[in-house]
């Protein structure tokens, strides 16, 4: 064991600030992938799963070809996105600039995954717990270097506090060319790549191999909560780079998040346009449509909502823990707090239909539908949290989530408006079918045509119209498109709107986690 220049334990009792970064010198790294077993042995990391591993590509064409190497892990960042994502602060920064874990309290809902813009964290198969690389806290803290830089054969691996001029991280960081992942995230991350490839460093960087054959392994290609490296066409660079070594990923939301984004729009839906009626004079509030069929579909949505959050953590039994831990920067603690407002107001409405006072529930409403249109729209604020994944940072995805509500829950609403309502009732449930099913289809189509502003949020679009994700989307969009006809076919179009709501949903949600990030 190798210990810190300034001596066992003096880095963990200094009064001076810290910022522990490190700088991986790929111009030594010989890929002998020592710091990979290292970290693994040190840090009892289980088979199929890494805290740090070599990347390498080939680059250039035969014969004058040659590979370069990144070392890949976390990289520390001062403003690290797991952090503002994780909802009960199991993904917390020290004050030494270390971005820690604490197990105890991870409740397994992936959200710091979906955030990271390395793909640096993963949900460990023993623990079922998120980790990731924290520069051997427990080694620095009692003086030691961590385990990675003690076995580097060639010191392509240096690890110190960046605020200590004296130190040779501060040094290289300070005088010498130096360059970080994917800087416009602005994490500021504390892993500088000093002589690294860009073809390395880009995940677009370099071409993936075809059929996903690697140096010593086969990937194969894309499938359900797999992405693999690399490039799947032409990478927009200057150099001819082709993956040789990389490892998978996996998409952390599958298809309960899908499902769950089509369950909300319908339980905030449900509400809505019974309220949307009501406000317009095409619907009293003696109407059964109003008084009870519109709040008990919204309760039974609601719940199916909450039952597929909680069925998607990997530790479910934790999930009190978003309430009695919760981190306040998380949306998915502001979203528990808007789903769980909006069931409050859902329940005082339907009290009010059970004692037939029409006073409650319109005072019930006045919460009800702000809280609605809450309930609709903030997985916008979420799904931008999650950093890594571009197509999802859209200023739109707010009002089109706002539109798929109303077209859900003009949806559902019109077979029980026709059972239950006057003419002018299912007249207007169906002119909000019709130009609901309009503004989606036309926002789907805008999603997957203009111009996006990275190569990141182009490819997942494309992955959409063009890739696996392309027969659920065209059915979607397809489907949705027949509703429009609402006024038309009437009940018909029930079917159409809400199946096509959900291949939809399936399709951007996957699609959004379909890019290599490493």
């Amino acid at each position: 064991m190798t210990l810190l220049d300034s001596g066992p334990g003096t880095r963990a009792t200094t009064e001076r600030p810290q910022r522990w970064v490190k700088v991986l010198d790929q111009t030594r790294c010989i890929g002998c992938h020592a710091c990979t077993t290292a970290c693994k042995s040190e840090n009892d990391v289980p088979v199929g799963v890494t805290r740090t591993y070599v990347k390498s590509v080939e680059v250039g064409l035969f014969p004058q070809v040659r590979r370069a190497f990144q070392v890949t892990r976390c990289n520390q960042c001062e403003d690290a996105p797991c952090v503002a994502a994780c909802p009960t602060a199991a993904m917390y920064r020290r004050p030494d600039g270390i971005v820690d874990f604490d197990k105890r309290v991870c409740i397994g809902c992936k959200a710091c995954i979906a955030a990271c813009p390395y793909d640096a964290i993963f949900i460990n198969p023993e623990d079922h717990s998120a980790e990731k690389c924290n520069f051997c806290a427990h080694r620095l803290d009692v003086g030691l270097e961590p385990a990675c830089v003690t076995v580097c054969p060639t010191g392509a691996i240096l690890v110190g506090d960046s605020l200590d001029p004296g130190s040779a991280v501060a040094r290289i960081v300070g005088r010498e060319p130096v360059a970080v992942r994917r800087p416009e995230k602005e994490t500021r991350p504390g892993v500088f790549y000093k002589g690294a490839h860009q073809a390395t460093l880009d995940p677009l960087g370099a071409r993936r191999p075809d059929g996903g054959l690697f140096a010593w392994a086969t990937q194969g290609a894309e499938g359900p909560g797999r992405v693999t490296s690399g490039h799947p066409g032409r990478p927009a660079s200057t150099v001819e780079a082709l993956v040789s070594y990389d490892v998978p990923h996996g998409a952390p939301w599958g298809w309960r998040v899908s499902a769950y984004t089509w369950s909300k729009s319908l339980a905030a839906g449900a509400m809505l346009v019974p309220l949307v009626l009501v406000l317009a004079g095409r619907l009293t509030w003696a109407d059964p449509l109003a008084r009870w069929a519109a709040p008990v579909l919204a309760a039974a949505m609601l719940a199916v909502t909450g039952i597929l959050l909680i069925w998607d953590l990997k530790h479910p039994r934790r999930f009190h823990l978003i309430f009695t831990r919760h981190q306040w920067g998380s949306w998915l603690v502001k979203g528990a707090v808007i789903i769980g407002g909006y069931g409050g107001a859902l329940a005082v409405y339907f009290a009010g239909s059970l004692a037939g006072a029409t006073e409650v529930r319109q005072v019930a409403s006045g919460f009800v539908l702000p809280l609605a249109v809450a309930t609709a729209c903030y997985t916008a604020w979420l799904f931008a949290q999650a950093k890594a994944r571009d197509l999802w940072q859209s200023p739109l995805l707010a009002p089109h989530l706002a539109v798929q509500a109303v077209l859900a829950g003009s949806a559902a609403m019109l077979p029980l408006a026709q059972w239950l309502s006057p003419a002018r009732a299912v007249t207007g449930v169906e002119v909000l079918l019709c130009g609901a099913a309009a503004v989606h289809v036309l926002a789907a189509v805008g999603e997957v045509t203009v111009p996006h502003p990275t190569a990141h949020a182009h490819l997942a679009a494309s992955g959409m119209v063009r890739g696996r994700m392309a027969r659920w989307w065209w059915f979607g969009t397809a489907a949705a498109a027949v509703a429009v006809a609402a006024p038309w076919i009437g009940v018909w179009a029930t079917p159409f709107a809400l199946v096509g709501l959900v291949a939809y949903e399936h399709a951007y949600v996957q699609a959004g986690q379909s890019v290599p990030l490493a």
